[in-house]
């Protein structure tokens, strides 16, 4: 039996919406309009590639969340899981993923960060490679992300770092953007926008 490794891209190929911004609105109601306001000239300066757009990601994620305890980040983190997946991840999605053979292998490949998406790898028994927040030696977000952002190159720089290749006959991946090119230059097979 030819063992297969799948790689998903999350927010855009797995979801309908960008889940940074959907899990802060959601998180933060109050704050998130005035704080969006205050950072779109950087959103545009970062898409222009003038600002380094996981640097602006990083500021805004930290006008939020810096400082808080990883127990309560957490605790946001599987609110907004246990009150969006199901309208949030496209169906056929939700039931290509449960329909993979145990015999194989899952993974979640992100630039989002962890803590927001580690309810949805439980839930779909996946792994997990994705930017990686800082947290201070009393559990609190330092505001700072601990690796680097997880999109274009660093995909592919992470997978390989943390996956054995060697170990699958196949390895298949699902993105929707350029940032997933990296990622697709390593696979056998790829798919691009297929759930949507």
């Amino acid at each position: 039996m030819n063992r297969k490794l799948y790689l998903f891209d999350f927010d855009g190929t797995l979801t309908k919406k960008d889940t940074l911004f959907d899990f802060l609105s959601y998180s933060f109601p109050k704050e998130y309009s005035y704080n969006y306001f205050l950072f779109t000239p950087l959103f545009v300066l970062a898409k222009l590639k003038i600002l380094n757009k996981g640097k602006v990601k990083e500021k805004f994620i930290s006008k939020f969340l810096k400082g808080f305890s990883k127990t309560a980040i957490d605790k946001l983190s599987n609110n907004y899981f246990i009150n969006n997946h199901q309208s949030l991840i496209y169906p056929k999605a939700d039931q290509f993923i449960k329909s993979i053979n145990n015999y194989n292998d899952k993974f979640i490949v992100s630039a989002s960060l962890d803590f927001w998406l580690q309810p949805f790898a439980d839930y779909y028994d996946m792994g997990l490679i994705c930017t990686i927040a800082d947290f201070d030696q009393k559990g609190n977000f330092t505001g700072k992300f601990l690796s680097a952002n997880c999109n274009y190159l660093e995909k592919k720089n992470r997978i390989e770092k943390e996956i054995d290749l060697s170990l699958y006959d196949e390895v298949i991946a699902y993105g929707d953007t350029k940032g997933d090119e990296s990622m697709f230059s390593i696979t056998s097979k790829n798919f691009y926008r297929y759930f949507s």
